[in-house]
């Protein structure tokens, strides 16, 4: 509202709230710290888990950062910036979500200090730019090659990224998955090795044990054969892929026959079930032996393809038509009457097995499958959950690696050495910037602290030996959990795709900027509040002034 002569000029929506200035800026750094500090008991081996319970009661128990941000209902528009981070992270590279949104936290408190020291928004995030450009820069200088062969190092990468999961007993077995299944789909391409991680099909059943997770070479279909006198195991079956209906289309226009003679009724029914019975011929004389169709099959051609001791499936998802043809080798037809035997693909053995309550179909044995699938089990519905997010994980660091070929170790280790080469760097630009990429190389160091403070052992100590260490060239020092001491993390085994370490810190680095460049915040008044309801600054959640008791007054967080 502005007052012009004495008269008040309305410029905003009735109900709408406006913070301005400093106001602003420590009400989006507040709620963003909050984020972070939701997941940043998560981190690390010792991190712990969260249990999440949805509008209809649901339970999600986990500790994966990017599940935690994703099933809380984040209201604070600044907060919604840092859960951007977080699924961009995840999509992107698959892990290191958590990692990402505390080292945005971190980033938005230490340029708060610097804000209270007077020094102007667009000053700090260009200090953070250029921090984030020489992070890059120095990440790929002390970035180590990777054999996309060394089997053992694969491994090790993978069980990493498990190592915080609850899925720990099986991680051994997980990671010998994870790295059988990449390497099975990559595929090179103009000299390069790519992994579609798509191509990997994770179908979750209940029941059993976790470490009786199995990788299929080929397709599990979660569906069942449409006819029980089809055969239920065929060895060396040629596979067809049929995107069309194996029934009578109906006319697109509305048409009516009019029948005189109760004779032409009975051949009008002969006609239909001869054309049902020549689209049966047809497939039968291709040679195939097992069909998928992504549409339906007419109740009588079940019969006629359960006679000719033809397997088939119906109603097949797109996504599982693309990875059978991608398994099998064979070509999807749109039509019945294109299909010919070099469409067909191979499988040594496509079977109908009943796991848990529901009947699959596997198809198995495939030459060289470009896509496979993970059968993950487990004794309850959390677990089977659980197993899924840290498969994910493994899936993606190691497609990381295999496309990349570089790799860190873990540990907190890259982010000290960051940190002490980012402190050299800023005294080479000088001026108020070198303190924001002081600041910068200061909030790096949060990800060894919280390792250490989710172990039980003092951050303050570890930092001071971390330190003392890379002084001496130690290049891969970092937390040893277990002990509290240094130690080298290269020796341990603790190795992370250098894709994901610059995800993080550039994605954390972006959401930390956009955060400090807003001044004001302009918020309308929510669709759900009545008109005579109450004030706008009321403590209505989203709104400035508003949000649960415990939040210092910050807009309504979860």
């Amino acid at each position: 509202m502005a007052q012009l002569g004495g008269v008040p000029v309305l410029i905003l929506k009735e109900g709408s709230e406006r913070t301005r200035g400093k106001d602003a800026q420590r009400s989006n750094i507040m709620a963003a710290r909050v984020i972070a500090e939701a997941v940043r008991s998560t981190l690390g081996p010792r991190g712990m888990d969260k249990m999440l319970v949805d509008s209809l009661g649901d339970v999600t128990i986990t500790n994966d950062g990017a599940a935690i941000l994703d099933e809380i209902e984040v209201q604070h528009p600044a907060a919604k910036m840092l859960v951007g981070v977080a699924k961009t992270q995840d999509d992107e590279v698959g892990d290191g979500t958590t990692t990402a949104v505390i080292i945005a936290g971190e980033l938005l408190k230490r340029a708060e200090e610097l804000l209270d020291q007077k020094i102007h928004p667009t000053i700090i995030v260009s200090g953070y730019k250029k921090a984030t450009d020489e992070a890059k820069r120095i990440l790929d200088q002390i970035a180590i090659e990777v054999d996309p062969e060394d089997v053992e190092t694969l491994k090790k990468i993978a069980i990493t990224s498990m190592n915080s999961k609850s899925v720990l007993g099986a991680k051994e077995h997980f990671a010998d998955i994870a790295v059988k299944a990449i390497k099975q789909i990559a595929e090179k391409k103009d000299g390069k090795i790519e992994a579609n991680r798509d191509m990997v099909n994770l179908v979750k059943k209940q029941g059993k044990s976790i470490l009786e997770t199995e990788l299929v070479q080929g397709m599990v279909v979660d569906k069942e054969l449409v006819h029980p006198a089809m055969p239920k195991i065929i060895k060396n079956a040629k596979i067809a892929l049929v995107d069309a209906a194996i029934e009578i289309e109906k006319t697109e226009f509305d048409a009516e026959i009019r029948i005189s003679d109760p004779t032409q009724m009975q051949a009008f029914l002969d006609e239909e079930q001869n054309l049902l019975k020549q689209m049966v011929e047809t497939i039968k004389n291709t040679g195939a032996n097992v069909i998928f169709s992504q549409k339906g099959i007419d109740d009588t051609a079940q019969h006629y393809l359960a006679k000719a001791g033809i397997a088939a499936v119906r109603r097949v998802k797109k996504s599982d038509m693309e990875k059978l043809a991608k398994a099998t080798g064979a070509t999807i037809v749109t039509s019945l009457k294109e299909l010919k035997p070099e469409h067909l693909g191979y499988a040594g053995l496509v079977e109908e097995l009943k796991v848990a309550t529901d009947k699959m179909v596997y198809v198995r044995e495939c030459k060289n499958p470009k896509a496979v699938t993970i059968v993950i089990r487990g004794g309850t519905e959390h677990v089977v959950d659980e197993g899924e997010r840290a498969l994910n994980d493994a899936l993606s660091v190691v497609r990381d690696v295999i496309e990349d070929r570089k790799m860190v170790a873990g540990g907190g280790a890259p982010e000290v050495e960051l940190a002490k080469r980012l402190r050299d760097y800023a005294e080479s630009i000088g001026g108020r910037e070198q303190l924001a990429i002081e600041a910068f190389a200061d909030s790096l160091e949060i990800i060894p602290k919280t390792l250490a403070e989710n172990a039980g052992h003092d951050q303050l100590d570890i930092i001071v030996k971390l330190r003392a260490a890379h002084e001496k060239d130690g290049l891969w020092m970092g937390v040893n959990i277990n002990t509290g001491e240094v130690a080298d993390m290269l020796k341990a085994g603790v190795l992370e795709p250098l894709r994901v370490k610059k995800q993080a810190i550039v994605s954390a680095s972006e959401a930390a900027e956009m955060i400090l460049r807003i001044d004001d915040v302009i918020a309308s008044k929510p669709h759900s509040e009545s008109k005579g309801g109450e004030g706008t600054s009321g403590g209505k959640p989203g709104m400035p002034g508003g949000g649960p008791p415990g939040m210092g007054g910050m807009p309504g967080m979860m």
